[in-house]
């Protein structure tokens, strides 16, 4: 395990949270000192995890295009919202990591949209821009969480490399449960090619068969577009569980 140093809380601060389907909820969120990469990452605490039981974290990357401006060339969004309410139903953190595009930033990430739109998948497009596929590094978020007090967690996440990343950095990850599929007419080579680059969880045959009739407004997607929410109690599929 690296030798890394500690962060410290900064400051907490009570903000209520509104979405646009209406569901809300309240959420305290923590800034730091002393984060390695200096960047301004913020943890929203929600819900209250029952004695005994193990906190429920996601580590979410921030995405202006997806989750401000709801953009139906990723998924970010619908993740982004399930996991704030699946979060405050289970008690946990919600790290909003400042690593737009996968650590490249939003710039190069319109870029990569615009190689992408030439025939090139996410990861191919980053790469034709000398940059790397994945850039994010998960070392302040271990500190964060180490100044929450957490060193035991459920990860909320399709990605196998940031269990593993935590894991390299002392977080003890007791399991990691997938998030839901949210597909559009818009996402879904991107969805199938993080399957096939990086592995993440997500069911590779239905992304193949599910092709959603695009909208009536081109580049919005409609609301049939979106698959729901998962049930938020106790989903246990496309899970990954530590030895013993």
């Amino acid at each position: 395990m690296p030798d890394t140093p500690a962060a410290t809380q900064r400051a907490r601060v009570r903000v209520p949270l509104r979405f646009q389907d209406g569901y809300s909820v309240d959420a305290e969120l923590v800034t730091f000192h002393g984060l390695t990469d200096g960047q301004e990452h913020v943890a929203a605490v929600l819900g209250t995890p029952e004695p005994g039981t193990t906190p429920l974290v996601r580590l979410h990357s921030e995405c202006l295009t997806g989750d401000v401006f709801g953009s139906a060339r990723c998924d970010c969004g619908p993740q982004l919202r399930e996991a704030v309410e699946r979060i405050a139903v289970r008690g946990g953190v919600l790290l909003y990591l400042r690593q737009e595009g996968r650590g490249i930033g939003l710039y190069n990430k319109l870029d990569a949209y615009a190689l992408q739109d030439q025939g090139l998948d996410t990861y191919e497009a980053n790469a034709a821009l000398g940059l790397p596929e994945d850039g994010r590094d998960y070392t302040a978020a271990a500190q964060m969480l180490r100044a929450l007090g957490i060193d035991r967690l459920d990860l909320l996440s399709n990605n196998p490399d940031k269990a593993e990343q935590l894991r390299a950095l002392g977080i003890d990850v007791q399991e990691r449960v997938s998030t839901g599929v949210f597909t559009t007419a818009h996402n879904v080579r991107y969805l199938r090619a993080k399957v096939l680059q990086t592995q993440h969880t997500l069911p590779l045959a239905e992304l193949t068969d599910r092709l959603p009739e695009p909208s009536g407004l081109p580049g919005l997607p409609g609301l049939a577009d979106l698959t729901k929410l998962p049930d938020l109690t106790g989903r246990t599929d496309l899970t990954e569980r530590t030895a013993g």
